[in-house]
């Protein structure tokens, strides 16, 4: 979901932005009209979040995917082997596409139990050699998550963000990197945010392409190509959001609120049922299952008959899925348990 106070404010500045005559769409992204934008847009997420002036702010294109190989093309700098969490799908295509460049230690690996828990710090198998160490803190798909920020010392510590990124605060300096592609807390697709350590550029792998090394792109503030330019406006727009609703701290309250209703009816009932290990559930995907997966079908129809939409798990684990980012409203979050009470009162 966006805000709808956002798309309300892109609405009414589809055809004319701030008198300018033109659309946002269609300005060039080197006028002065879009780079104020571009500009205004980094200064609200660096006081959001609190980025320090040695980290670099990039916009740019591919998704948290293409990350997945620009990480090791930039990061390892010189070194053959990269640290990696296993602890659910996302975390998994990383791994592939890390593969493909180093040498990967999987520092734990979640697979053992369907990726309903994180095995306790004292087990895991941190190198002193790795380039960097990768984890996916929060796994959409089996609603994983983790519960700390990992210790691992002076070795570079990348964190994909995605789904969590702006729904709390969290202390960018624990990090060399950390990305998140827009489409879950800041925007509409075809964005990703990469906040990067300066200190680590400027060692890409050979042969690297041009645009995937981070360093040309904050060299030209994010506009060595033309950007995502409609969609790092909206970003824009949501951060502004975002700070008129008291910023991440008071984001936080909200958001903790919405998952501890939703866990507790779960877990309060004999008719729905989460998996997860109660210390690494996911503040934003709260996956669960009915009692009788042949009610699955009739569900999702009534759900969706209640204006209830997209509820439907993701095909590798089944049953329902609740994404609940920071424009999805605590009355939206009533208006599901509502509807959840009121099926198990007749199906159950």
């Amino acid at each position: 979901m966006l805000p709808a106070a956002v798309m309300e404010k892109a609405q009414k500045e589809m055809l004319d932005w701030h008198g300018s005559g033109m659309s946002v769409m269609e300005m060039s992204h080197r006028g002065p009209e879009y780079t104020s934008i571009a500009k205004q847009a980094e200064a609200d997420l660096r006081e959001l979040m609190a980025i320090p002036d040695e980290y670099a702010v990039l916009f740019l294109q591919g998704g948290a995917s293409s990350q997945f190989s620009m990480i090791p093309m930039n990061l390892l700098r010189g070194k053959t082997k990269a640290d990696y969490f296993n602890t659910g799908a996302w975390s998994k295509k990383a791994i592939t596409e890390a593969k493909k460049f180093c040498d990967v230690n999987i520092v734990t690996d979640s697979s053992d139990n369907n990726f309903t828990t994180i095995a306790d710090k004292s087990t895991w198998n941190l190198s002193d050699d790795a380039a960097y160490v990768h984890y996916t803190v929060n796994e959409t798909i089996h609603g994983l998550e983790f519960d700390d920020i990992p210790d691992t010392g002076d070795i570079p510590l990348v964190a994909d963000l995605s789904s969590t990124i702006l729904s709390r605060p969290i202390d960018v300096t624990r990090f060399g990197m950390i990305y998140a592609g827009a489409q879950k807390n800041i925007g509409p697709a075809g964005l990703c945010i990469v906040i990067v350590r300066r200190d680590l550029l400027g060692n890409t792998v050979e042969n690297t392409p041009t645009m995937f090394d981070y360093q040309i792109h904050d060299a030209n503030g994010s506009m060595f190509n033309t950007p995502a330019t409609y969609g790092w406006y909206l970003a824009g727009l949501v951060f502004d959001w975002l700070k008129q609703q008291g910023g991440l701290s008071a984001m936080a309250e909200i958001n903790q609120r919405k998952k501890n209703k939703l866990y507790a009816a779960i877990d309060s009932s004999d008719f729905y049922h989460n998996p997860v290990d109660k210390q690494y559930r996911s503040w934003m995907n709260i996956p669960f299952t009915l009692s009788d997966d042949k009610l699955d079908a009739l569900f999702l129809a009534e759900a969706k008959d209640a204006g209830l939409l997209t509820l439907k798990g993701h095909k590798s684990v089944g049953g329902m899925r609740a994404s609940i980012y920071n424009a999805m409203s605590e009355a939206g979050v009533d208006a599901l348990l509502s509807f959840m009470s009121e099926f198990e009162s007749k199906h159950g």
